[in-house]
Order: C-alpha cells, then sequence, then structure tokens
C-alpha cells in the first residue's frame, strides 16, 4: 500500500517508516497538517497514519476536514493520550481506528493490514497475461509454468503494470508508488528495474510483455514490441 504517515517526533516517524517499508509498504512522510493537507489532497493513498498532537494543530481536525471533503481513505489516529474519551473523540472525527502510544510495533502492522483490506482501491485478483500468472496472495509469480523469484521491489512494480495492463505507466507514477515522494526523480532507477525485470519475465520468453512508450512510461501487455 501507499500509506502517509503526519508524525512530527523525528524518531518515531523514522521507526514507523523503516517497519512499514520493511513490510513492502511506499511511505511519505510529513510532520505538519498543512503539508499532510496538501499531499493527502495531490496523491492517491491506502491510509493515513495521522498523530493528534502536531505542531500546527490537532490530527483530528485533518481528519474531520478530509471526512467534509468526501475523502475515504481509510486514517489510522496516534496518540499519547489514551482515556476513552480522547478515544471517543478521535473516532468521531472520522477516524477509522486509534492507537495509543507507545505501542507495539506488530500491533500497528495487523491495524495496517486491517484497515488496508477496507481501502477503496481492490486488491488485485490472480491474473494471467500469456503464459505469465501472479498470484498476489502468496506473491508467486510464474512463467510458462516456471516460478520466477522477484525481490520485493520487482514485485510491487510488476503488480503496479499489471493493475494498469493495456495502460501506460509513466515514470513518475512508478516512482511515486513503488518508492515514495522523496525519491531522486533523476536517478535512473526504473530503468534499471524496468531491465532486471524484463530479463526475467521476458528474456527466455515469448511474447514479450513489457512495452516501452518512449517519452512517456512503460506498459504491459501481451505481444508488446519493446
Amino acid at each position: 500500500m501507499r500509506i502517509l504517515l503526519v508524525e512530527d517526533e523525528t524518531k518515531v516517524a523514522s521507526f514507523i517508516r523503516r517497519g512499514l517499508e520493511q513490510a513492502q509498504h511506499v511511505v511519505d512522510v510529513t510532520a505538519t497538517i498543512k503539508d499532510g493537507d496538501y499531499l493527502s489532497s495531490v496523491h492517491d493513498y491506502d491510509l493515513l497514519i495521522l498523530d493528534c498532537m502536531l505542531p500546527d494543530g490537532d490530527g483530528r481536525k485533518l481528519c474531520r476536514d478530509l471526512r467534509a471533503r468526501g475523502t475515504g481513505t481509510p486514517i489510522l489516529l496516534l496518540t499519547a493520550k489514551g482515556a476513552t474519551t480522547d478515544k471517543v473523540l478521535g473516532l468521531d472525527s472520522g477516524a477509522d481506528d486509534y492507537l495509543t502510544k507507545p505501542f507495539d510495533f506488530n500491533e500497528l502492522l495487523a491495524r495496517v493490514r486491517s484497515l488496508g483490506r477496507r481501502r477503496a482501491v481492490p486488491l488485485l485478483q490472480s491474473v494471467t497475461i500469456a503464459d505469465l500468472s501472479v498470484d498476489p496472495a502468496t506473491r508467486r509469480v510464474t512463467r510458462a509454468g516456471r516460478i520466477i523469484a522477484l525481490t520485493p521491489k520487482e514485485y510491487l512494480l510488476l503488480e503496479l503494470l499489471l493493475r494498469r495492463a493495456g495502460q501506460v505507466v509513466t515514470r513518475t507514477e512508478i516512482i511515486e508508488q513503488v518508492w515514495d515522494m522523496h525519491f531522486d526523480s533523476s536517478s535512473n532507477i526504473v530503468e534499471v528495474f524496468i531491465k532486471v525485470l524484463r530479463d526475467k519475465i521476458d528474456r527466455n520468453f515469448e511474447p514479450k510483455l513489457i512495452q516501452t512508450v518512449r517519452g512517456v512510461g512503460y506498459m504491459i501487455e501481451a505481444g508488446a514490441n519493446n
């Protein structure tokens, strides 16, 4: 999933971000309501994690504002306040869940998984293109019956292309959804990963599936000409 974390405590934000990335999520981090409001309006997130006590106000206000604008993205509130009245206020502001600091990271991950199941974007179902088969539940990828071993980032790239099968995915979209908004856009990492992915799923097989649309991006479809 692509997650926005609004947390002003640097160590806490770093800890959460690192753990979520290890769980194969893409995470954008900001420290203020103003920036969180802006980022949530220009990017399509699967989950928002908001701290309640932020330098420029209460995260619950951002939650209320987002709901007032019709944002349906699941929201998890983080706070040091554990009283029942605080939880009620948080949930009544429009949050889907509420987690009190300090917390066990495994509990945070479990709540993230639970909220992820509520997201508006449906999980990718098992898909087959030509003789390429992908099972998202197990992340098992095969081509012509042969298992293709992919790293987490390679899998995320393949899944993004499959979600948009037959459509062009721009380089910017790949960077934002497989890496994050802070990634150096001048890097050639996208081209490197596309080449590696081609070597694994196209090099010894026909038809070729990954197509380059020069000056625009990449797409996956049966019978690509690369």
